[in-house]
């Protein structure tokens, strides 16, 4: 670049001979070079601006044509980076420990509407109305009259239906491949899988979601695409799940009863292999949760689980089988049972009058309310807490269901002297037939806690020693003569030697003041065979009435006995139990004095 020099010396020679001033030259010169400099920066920003709009108008025109061809396209879900994979709600299956099908997955379609493509809309929605009834004609006639561009029809349609809607031959209504949960037993075992629903949604897929039960406690794991071939294997036996629903339905409907709920646990595991509530519900359609009333009369509830309850009578062996552990006293030990046994304004009586004594045994046999008073009376009120608490009566069972969290049992505000006395036979405590049911089987294998799982387990996964195993064996022996002499007797089952206690509590109003007079909760726990026990069923009927008779009957003995003792008739051989002779030494017991 060539610069003007600022003082040239031809024209400084030409001002001087002129008389000028030479210095106006370089002032005119300085003047022009700063005028050309600025001329040259405004034109380099102008370029630079020009190019920084043109840029932006080009990103401007790419997102704008981007969002119209969105606006104007059908929703889906994004892909893979694969070409051609589309993504696919993936969820394991659930199988029962035989592996036998509980939940499992099945291709349908959705149904969607583009009403923008339609050529009859009224006509379409017409016939739409014909194939699914629930639909409303006018909604449909508005939605596709007007300015929508997409809508749902059904979430799920069988093959007759997508056929049916094939042959409106509509253009504007579309289908898309999906995946949906399938329960194949329909009602079997509804409380324990729960259900699934559908979470996030596109045409070509949707996300399968557990909703309750154990397909919502395991949820992440069923939806983990790496156990998408490994099927969650449940402790559940699909052949006794079965048995045990239909005769627990039979029973509560012969009984008169509101619900009832059944468990069979095996004792040395803590394996459920029935868990059943009625009424149920069937998770291919799961009914809406109430929105007022009680959560009991809603078939959405689990008895088994939920159902916290004052069990009554079935409690009074925990007292005995704790005296025993301490030494309080034997099988033989004459108790006091004259009444009624006053404490303050309350008094505690016996169903019938016993006399001035029994034998330790004789007080479970005969289910003596004061016998048993007066042994947790003994034993005190810490002590009691204490023992109840290894038996799990403190804490949610943690078996593998959403809904066991919130079953806690219900405690008395102030353990007093009188809480002692009427919790030792089943009255201000309250917990689930499935807290029962854990306990039951902690006598029934020899003393050791057992935590209640849906899961298969290894053998071998006893608990912390909560008593002897001496303790239990007496305690066993106790329960197996409720059934051979005493409250129990219609639950006596040939060749399989059931031992077991009733149970029958008057139930709480709701409102909280005071009892029923009419309704009672009537459980029978047992466990069997009582010699050498594998399994222990508990089974609870709600507001339960035996009319077979001139005076209606509400009793356990009477009404939750003969229901369990047909279950355990029906599922015993399936579950590989042969009818045996029971040894001569549990029945002819005799046992010395410490």
């Amino acid at each position: 670049m060539i610069r003007t020099p600022l003082r040239p010396l031809a024209r400084i020679l030409q001002a001087r001979d002129r008389g000028e001033n030479p210095d106006a030259i370089e002032r005119e010169n300085i003047r022009a070079r700063h005028e050309e400099m600025r001329d040259k920066a405004r034109t380099r920003a102008e370029g630079r601006l020009l190019v920084l709009g043109l840029f932006f108008l080009c990103a401007f025109t790419v997102i704008g044509g981007r969002m119209g061809v969105l606006a104007n396209s059908e929703p889906s879900e994004p892909r893979t980076s694969v070409a051609g994979a589309d993504i696919l709600a993936q969820r394991a299956d659930i199988v029962d420990r035989k592996g036998r099908i509980l939940a499992t997955n099945f291709e349908t379609h959705s149904l969607y509407a583009q009403p923008q493509q339609m050529i009859e809309p009224v006509r379409t929605a017409e016939e739409l109305v014909k194939i699914f009834p629930d639909l409303d004609r006018e909604r449909l006639v508005k939605d596709f009259t007007g300015k929508r561009k997409f809508l749902w029809i059904k979430k799920k349609l069988s093959p007759e239906q997508k056929q049916a809607v094939h042959d409106i031959g509509e253009p504007g209504l579309q289908f898309g491949p999906r995946e949906m949960r399938l329960y194949p037993n329909g009602k079997l075992a509804a409380h324990v899988l729960g259900g699934a629903s559908f979470g996030r949604e596109g045409v070509h897929s949707a996300e399968v979601i557990g909703v309750a039960g154990i397909e919502k406690f395991y949820d992440a794991r069923l939806r983990d695409p790496a156990n998408g071939h490994e099927p969650l294997t449940l402790s559940l036996d699909l052949s006794v799940q079965a048995a045990v629903e239909r005769v627990l339905f039979g029973g509560m409907k012969l009984m008169n009863a509101k619900g009832a709920a059944a468990i069979l646990m095996d004792v040395q595991t803590g394996e459920l292999i029935t868990l059943a509530s009625l009424p149920d519900f069937d998770p291919n359609d799961r009914p809406r949760p109430p929105t007022k009333g009680n959560a009991s009369d809603s078939p959405l509830f689990n008895r088994a689980v939920q159902g916290v309850y004052e069990l009554g009578s079935t409690f009074k062996i925990f007292a005995m089988a704790q005296a025993l552990e301490l030494g309080l006293v034997t099988p033989e030990t004459m108790v006091d049972t004259r009444g009624p046994l006053t404490w303050g304004r309350f008094r505690i009586r016996d169903f019938h009058d016993y006399g001035a004594q029994l034998t330790a045994t004789k007080v479970i046999v005969k289910s003596s309310n004061i016998g048993t008073a007066r042994i947790a009376q003994m034993i005190g009120g810490a002590r009691q807490q204490e023992f109840l608490k290894t038996l799990g009566f403190f804490e949610p069972t943690g078996v593998e269901l959403v809904e066991a969290a919130g079953a806690k049992p219900l405690l008395p505000p102030k353990w007093s002297e009188l809480s002692t006395m009427t919790i030792s036979y089943g009255h201000g405590l309250s917990a689930s037939p499935l807290h029962l049911a854990s306990a039951y089987a902690t006598i029934a294998n020899g003393g050791h806690r057992v935590t209640p799982t849906l899961l298969r387990q290894p053998r071998g996964q006893l608990g912390a020693e909560v008593m002897s195993e001496q303790t239990a064996a007496k305690s066993m022996a106790m329960l197996r003569k409720v059934v051979s002499e005493g409250t129990a007797s219609l639950g006596d089952v040939k060749g399989y030697a059931v031992a077991g206690k009733t149970g029958t509590a008057d139930k709480p109003k709701e409102n909280g003041r005071g009892y029923y007079e009419d309704r009672v909760i009537a459980t029978f726990a047992s466990a069997f065979p009582a010699h050498d026990p594998k399994y222990v069923l508990v089974v609870s009927l709600d507001e339960p009435v035996e009319t077979s008779g001139d005076v209606p009957r509400r009793t356990a003995g009477w009404t939750a006995v003969p229901v369990a003792a047909e279950i355990i008739r029906r599922v015993a051989p399936l579950l590989g139990l042969r009818p045996e002779i029971e040894p001569g030494e549990l029945a002819g017991i005799t046992l010395t004095s410490n």
